[in-house]
């Protein structure tokens, strides 16, 4: 009889491996994900209900990161909606809650899939402030090197640090919606 000492060691063997009798799982279609993320986040002077009031409509990206949005499938704030940005760039909302919402952009044909979500959330501090987060998550392995994916996670970093401070200006300004 064997005994496995290691706890976590057991574990990760018991979950990788397939259940009797079945076929291994195939291999993934990126052999090698190097899966990066950043979140940043800003205070800001308001509830975070009045942040996501101001804020969190899902085609409101257009206001604080600059793009044109449409819906353009599903409805504006639920499950499933589909806003396209610039007429090129689609995102599905897959999650939300009453002050978040997470999206995903699809597989292309002829392009490696780099496993793209994000989350914006309202964060409640006090009665009268709040945190804005911005969370990304995404595979930069199909990059050629080290420093092109470092050039790649900072670049994403400072637009979307640039993107929350826009939003913390509009919120504090109480900019009226267009």
């Amino acid at each position: 009889m064997r005994v496995i000492r290691n706890g976590l060691f057991a574990l990760g063997v018991f979950a990788s491996a397939p259940a009797f009798g079945q076929a291994p799982p195939p291999p993934l279609a990126v052999p090698a994900p190097t899966y990066v993320s950043v979140v940043q986040e800003v205070t800001i002077n308001r509830s975070a209900a009045d942040v996501w009031a101001r804020i969190g409509k899902y085609c409101d990206i257009t206001e604080w990161l600059g793009p044109s949005c449409a819906i353009t499938a599903g409805v504006e704030g639920e499950l499933g909606a589909v806003r396209t940005l610039n007429g090129t760039t689609v995102e599905i909302l897959v999650a939300k809650t009453p002050l978040s919402y997470t999206y995903t952009q699809p597989v292309r044909v002829g392009a490696p899939y780099n496993l793209y979500h994000g989350t914006l959330e309202a964060r409640p501090v006090t009665a009268k402030t709040s945190k804005l987060v911005y969370s990304l998550i995404w595979d930069n392995s199909m990059l050629p090197d080290a420093a092109a994916r470092e050039k790649d996670k900072a670049g994403r970093a400072t637009r979307f640090m640039a993107a929350l401070e826009k939003m913390k200006t509009i919120v504090e300004s109480n900019a009226l919606r267009r």
